[in-house]
């Protein structure tokens, strides 16, 4: 499934609300954030605590325009969860960190706007 980072692109495809279920979105608090130089694209290597039941995990990000690293630790992000981890240049990336496109295609964090527990699930 090809996901379009064009944000005049039409909507996707309709889906149940079971399949909504199916994802799982939670909030987290970022503990650690560094650069990852390695990755092909501009990159932070996130390290997010998403409360006792879930437990911290890594992320790779391409938020490198509008978040500079020092900026990030202590701001809580969303992040599907529930993907199997995937293997991004050195680095295994355990759950995927949410954002929007601005204008440019630049990635936007999606954050809540105003603080909430971490580990609570998108609904």
């Amino acid at each position: 499934m090809h996901v379009s980072h064009d944000p005049a692109a039409a909507a996707a495809e309709t889906i149940g609300f079971d399949a909504f279920l199916k994802v799982d979105i939670r909030v987290g608090t970022v503990v650690a954030a560094e650069p990852f130089p390695e990755a092909r694209k501009p990159a932070i290597k996130l390290t997010i605590d998403f409360g006792p039941a879930i437990g911290i995990k890594r992320s790779s990000a391409q938020i490198t325009e509008h978040h500079p690293v020092d900026s990030l630790v202590g701001t809580q992000v969303a992040a599907v969860v529930n993907f199997p981890p995937r293997q991004i240049g050195p680095m295994m990336s355990e759950v995927l960190t949410l954002g929007f496109p601005d204008a440019d295609g630049k990635v936007v964090l999606a954050r809540p706007s105003e603080p909430v527990p971490d580990g609570g699930r998108l609904f």
